[in-house]
């Protein structure tokens, strides 16, 4: 009885430590922050000691025998879990390193703790038992690259070989019939034994030496009985701890659930081998068929984190499917043919399952090839105001970021054809996405004409499509607090509502038929791009993207500029990007080309639109580094279009004004206020480290814009926010025409026209802290936009 109050109170402990390391590593990342590495340190500590004294001491103090092998496998799983928690360490983007190491632990524990003598069983229903368990991964979940499935699938079956190794003969006898009646190998082992090691347990010699095959047979019915549920719930508490071993933060979660219920249909099939096929094929599905970097919470509604715990449910409830059928049905081994028979029909039908109903084939990250030499931008042409001018300043800056990309990438683009290595070309940053791994990288990184190699994150594919999300509001209602502290309507009043200026939106896309946008949309074959589906007409299933375009330009009272046109692209369909689909829509913006174009051959600069709202950010982990967008914001600004871009939802931290292109001098960066005119806690902040950041501050509270459907809601952010300045350029430069493309006169008129904002504490400072970062310049730059009565 004491044993099994120890035993679900490890369970608690260890849920409760790995849940709290993975919301830690989720809080850092929402702060952008990098986590500290000592943080999985203490998490595999404090486990480690409070799982393992009460598993040591029941493994040392108490004679009877199935306490003392409950002890042992409990301090067993509990060394996995500590194990696996350091490896925890390595950096989330370096899966492939993480799996290696993982399987090569695991291997060696494997090794290290076998003892003889090793039991048999029927491992072809052990097999059929594991897939059970597995098929919810294989209909929902899907594989990443081929090293990264290999190095899983290495790392499931060292599992396995611990599990057999850590719930062995002796543990299994340990539960069965009375007194010792274990199955040994032909040739014996000799020697007193200790609780952990080679050495546990009885002399072996006074054990029968019977068949191992005959392993089910052995004991009354009694016997069986306590071997299945006690035996089977000591097994599920070493599997749940085995469990908080496998997987980078996240997976492991999946895995204390997918586990333990396995327990039962282990303990009725009785045996060493039998417990390592079933682990093994069990834990194949957290390790394989989900990306650790995808289980976040930036990922909401039905996206994997949803589906992978709709796998972890189904597989909880297989595993108690299997328990009752093994433990009731299953009172003898059946012969070896029948078992291998059930164990090759099965895996039949999950190939079948998988290829039919599920994601298959292999969805990896790829690389994105930074190269040396980026092309200057003397040179080029200042021309401002509308007209051929404008345009032949655009088209300047098209062609010779072309032609330098052409120049520079031929000789790598020759040997990427030449391994037959997938690739596709950029020339807005010069660089080249390439579908590889870890030794593509290794080799790309050493050429001569290469700078650096990013990570260019894929998220995996999804079992059913995003549900499309939509505002509780049907009408716009007429609490617009937002577009008359920007002074929009004193501008419309003078009759300048943005006509003539074209905003382009990179974001999750738009709904196009919404009231509210479907008028100004401008049209034609290169008005739209969406290289996330495909789609050919503006959708957006997410809803930010609606939200965030409407208020910039939007009808029914919620945009700042409704007489503005607008285009729009895709480039964070589920709220996580990467330096390729950034690029896509930025150079789809500087030269849009129609669908199925080539960005190379079929870009038409001269529909370039004149303003971008960039309402995303993209952080380390999805693949950027401070300077791996700045050449595109240089060569969007060099062409005359002003860059509109969110501060960041990270504050009041001093410097978290850190995702590109926010950072970037080019960019006009925006910080969020609320309707009192005091800035956000939420905005972000900048720093001695970002001189001019943010530029200047617009509303980002309880913002009311348009969602897909016809629908509204309120929002905030520094999404929010930026759109307003967006919609306040297209109002001057409507009025202005001569200032369009003169950045540094809009730059001024801004500043200039701009609202002071209020204090946000009593003793008068801004919000935030103390630390040199609370003053106007670093909160919200020249103050709050306002357009220009």
């Amino acid at each position: 009885m004491a044993a099994s109050f120890v035993g679900v109170g490890l369970v608690a402990l260890a849920l409760f430590w790995q849940a709290a390391g993975w919301l830690a590593d989720q809080v850092f990342l929402q702060l952008d922050v990098a986590q500290p590495w000592w943080i999985w340190v203490v998490v595999a500590l404090v486990l480690g000691v409070l799982a393992g004294v009460p598993s040591l001491l029941l493994a040392t103090i108490p004679r009877a025998p199935a306490v003392r092998e409950t002890g042992r496998a409990w301090l067993c799983a509990s060394g996995v879990a500590v194990l696996g928690g350091l490896l925890r360490v390595v950096p989330d983007p370096q899966q492939e390193a993480y799996l290696f190491a993982l399987a090569v632990v695991l291997a060696v524990a494997a090794f290290l703790l076998r003892r003889a003598p090793r039991t048999t069983g029927s491992v072809g229903l052990a097999i059929v038992a594991g897939l059970v368990a597995l098929i919810p991964w294989l209909l929902l979940g899907s594989l990443g690259g081929a090293l990264e499935t290999v190095l899983a699938a290495l790392a499931a079956a060292s599992a396995g070989w611990l599990a057999s190794s850590i719930l062995d003969g002796r543990f299994w006898t340990a539960f069965g019939a009375a007194g010792p009646a274990e199955p040994v190998d032909p040739a014996g082992a000799a020697g007193p034994a200790g609780p952990v090691g080679a050495g546990s347990g009885f002399p072996v010699e006074s054990f029968p030496k019977i068949r191992p095959e005959t392993v089910i047979q052995q004991g009354s019915g009694g016997s069986r009985a306590r071997r299945v549920v006690v035996g089977g719930l000591v097994a599920g508490v070493a599997f749940a701890l085995l469990g908080a071993g496998l997987g980078a933060s996240g997976t492991q979660l999946a895995a204390m659930f997918v586990l333990p219920p396995l327990g039962f249909a282990a303990a009725a099939l009785g045996s060493s081998r039998t417990t390592g096929w079933l682990v093994g094929v069990a834990a194949l599905g957290p390790l394989a068929f989900v990306d650790p970097d995808e289980i976040s919470l930036f990922l909401l509604g039905r996206d994997i984190p949803f589906w992978t715990l709709i796998a972890t449910a189904a597989s909880l409830a297989a595993g108690l499917v299997l328990a009752l059928v093994f433990g009731l049905a299953l009172r003898k081994t059946p012969p070896r043919a029948v078992g291998w028979s059930l164990a090759a029909l099965a895996v039949l039908a999950s190939i079948s399952l998988y290829a039919v109903s599920g994601q298959p084939g292999l969805h990896g990250e790829r690389l994105f090839v930074v190269m040396k030499e980026q092309a200057s931008l003397a040179g080029l042409p200042t021309t401002t105001g509308p007209g051929s001018g404008r345009d032949a300043r655009v088209a300047a800056v098209y062609q010779r970021l072309v032609q330098h990309a052409e120049r520079t990438q031929a000789d790598l683009r020759k040997q990427l054809d030449r391994w037959h290595l997938s690739y596709r070309p950029y020339y807005l940053v010069n660089g080249v996405q390439v579908d590889g791994g870890p030794l593509v990288r290794q080799w790309l990184s050493a050429r001569d004409d290469v700078d650096r190699v990013l990570l260019d994150p894929v998220l995996r594919p999804l079992p059913s499509d995003i549900e499309t999300h939509h505002g509780p509001l049907t009408s716009p209602g007429t609490d617009h607090w937002n577009i008359d502290m920007v002074g929009a309507p004193s501008a419309w009043a003078a009759g300048v509502t943005g006509s003539g200026i074209v905003v382009g939106s990179s974001d999750s896309g738009v709904d196009g038929t919404h009231p509210a946008l479907a008028q100004n949309f401008r049209g034609g074959p290169d008005s739209w791009y969406d290289p996330w589906n495909g789609t050919t007409q503006p959708t957006d299933h997410n809803g930010h993207g609606t939200h965030t375009l409407a208020t910039a330009v939007g009808h029914e009272g919620v945009g700042v500029a409704p007489g503005a046109q607008w285009v729009g692209c895709v480039n964070l369909a589920r709220n996580m990007g990467s330096p390729s689909y950034y690029l896509d829509c930025l150079q789809f913006m500087l030269a849009p080309f129609p669908a199925g174009g080539d960005p190379f051959t079929d870009g038409r600069p001269e529909r370039a639109p004149n303003i971008l709202t960039n309402s995303w950010g993209c952080p380390e982990a999805e693949g950027c580094d401070p300077t791996s967008l700045r050449p595109a914001i240089d060569a969007l600004a060099a062409a005359g279009i002003a860059v509109v871009v969110a501060a960041g939802n990270s504050g009041p931290r001093c410097g978290s004004i850190s995702d590109p292109p926010a950072p970037y001098a080019a960019a006009i960066t925006v910080a969020a206020v609320n309707e009192s005119r005091q800035v956000t806690e939420f905005s972000s902040r900048g720093d001695a480290g970002t001189p001019g950041k943010p530029d200047i501050a617009a509303p980002g509270e309880r913002v009311l814009s348009a969602m897909p459907g016809g629908t509204y809601e309120k929002a905030d952010g520094t999404s929010m926010a930026t759109p307003h300045v967006a919609g306040v350029i297209a109002l001057l430069w409507s009025q202005e025409p001569a200032l369009i493309g003169d950045l540094a006169a809009t730059r001024q008129r801004l500043a200039a026209d701009a609202r002071p904002a209020a204090p946000a504490s009593p003793d008068g400072s801004s919000a935030g802290d103390s630390s040199g970062c609370s003053g106007a310049a670093y909160t919200v730059g020249a103050g709050i936009v306002s357009a220009r009565s």
